[in-house]
C-alpha cells in the first residue's frame, strides 16, 4: 500500500496553482515501513500498525512537508484471502494552502502470491484533507496496481497508479509508472534500496515547480537499518529529473525511524 496529486485551471494559471499546492495531493500515500504480520484472530483476520517520523515527508521526489519533519502513521486490517483495508496519515506543511497539515488515506485491496515468488497488488486509494479550506473540492482517488517478484537475493517490484480525471485533479489524469529494487546484504540487519518513478500528468516534479512540462522522473536510493524485529531506521537520498526548488523539488536526504506493531 502506498502513499500523490493534481489541481485546476488551465495552462499557466493552471502550473502556478499546482507548484503551490497541488503537491500536497502528489503522493501514493502508503506506510513507510514493511508492516509485520501483527495479531492473527481465529476468523484469519491480522491487524497491524506503523508509525514513524521523518525528517522530510518526500513522495516521487517532491516534499509534502515543506522540508520540514513529518509524523505519520496507519492501521491495516487483512484476512487470509488477501484482501485488505488500511489508513494512513501523515502531517503536511500547514502553510500550503489550501489543504491544511494533514493527510489521510483510505485504501483497500488485493494482495496475494499468484506463483512461486512472484505477488500481485491491486487496490483503491483515497486521500483526504480533513482540515482543508471549507468547501473546497480536494479529495481524491487512485487506483494502483504492482507485481512483485523475488530474483535471487533481489527484490523487484514494477508498478503503476492512474489517477483518473476528477474535479479536484482540475479535469486532468496523471499516471505514475515505477520500479523498486530492494536487496538485504548477507549477515547483517541492513537492506539497500532503489527506485525510479515516471509521471505523465499534472503530478509531474517540474509541473509542480511551475513549469508547463508535464512530464518527469523522480529517483531515490538509500538503506534501511532494522534496529528491532520491529524498529526500523532508514537514510534515502531521493531527487527529482528538472528545475530544483528549495524543499520542494531540490534534491534532498531523508532520515527515517519507524516502528510496526
Amino acid at each position: 500500500m502506498r502513499t500523490s496529486s493534481k489541481n485546476i485551471l488551465g495552462g499557466k494559471a493552471k502550473s502556478t496553482i499546482v507548484g503551490l499546492s497541488a503537491i500536497l495531493l502528489a503522493s501514493t500515500a502508503a506506510p513507510a515501513f514493511a508492516q509485520d504480520e501483527g495479531a492473527e484472530s481465529s476468523s484469519g483476520i491480522t491487524i497491524s500498525g506503523n508509525a514513524a517520523v521523518t525528517s522530510d515527508y518526500r513522495f516521487r521526489g517532491v516534499s509534502l512537508s515543506g522540508g520540514d519533519i513529518a509524523i505519520q502513521g496507519g492501521i491495516d486490517i487483512g484476512h487470509e484471502s488477501g484482501f485488505y483495508i488500511g489508513t494512513w496519515g501523515s502531517s503536511l506543511e500547514g502553510k500550503v494552502n489550501p489543504y491544511g497539515g494533514t493527510e489521510l488515506d483510505i485504501y483497500g485491496g488485493w494482495s496475494g502470491e499468484v506463483s512461486s515468488g512472484v505477488t500481485v497488488d491491486v487496490g483503491l486509494l483515497y486521500y483526504l484533507y480533513p482540515n482543508g479550506i471549507k468547501g473546497a473540492d480536494l479529495d481524491y482517488f487512485e487506483p494502483y496496481a504492482s507485481v512483485a517478484a523475488t530474483l535471487g537475493p533481489v527484490e523487484a517490484t514494477v508498478g503503476v497508479a492512474w489517477a483518473p480525471k476528477q474535479d479536484s485533479l482540475g479535469n486532468d489524469d496523471n499516471l505514475y509508472l515505477y520500479t523498486d529494487l530492494s536487496a538485504g546484504i548477507p549477515n547483517s540487519p541492513i537492506t539497500i534500496n532503489g527506485h525510479l518513478g515516471y509521471t505523465k500528468g499534472p503530478l509531474a516534479p517540474s509541473f509542480l515547480a511551475g513549469t508547463t512540462d508535464d512530464t518527469g522522473l523522480d529517483y531515490s536510493f538509500g538503506a534501511d537499518w532494522a534496529i528491532t524485529s520491529n524498529l526500523t531506521a532508514s537514510i534515502m537520498y531521493t531527487g527529482t529529473e528538472g528545475p530544483a526548488v528549495n524543499d520542494l523539488t531540490d534534491d534532498a536526504v531523508v532520515f527515517t525511524l519507524g516502528v510496526s506493531f
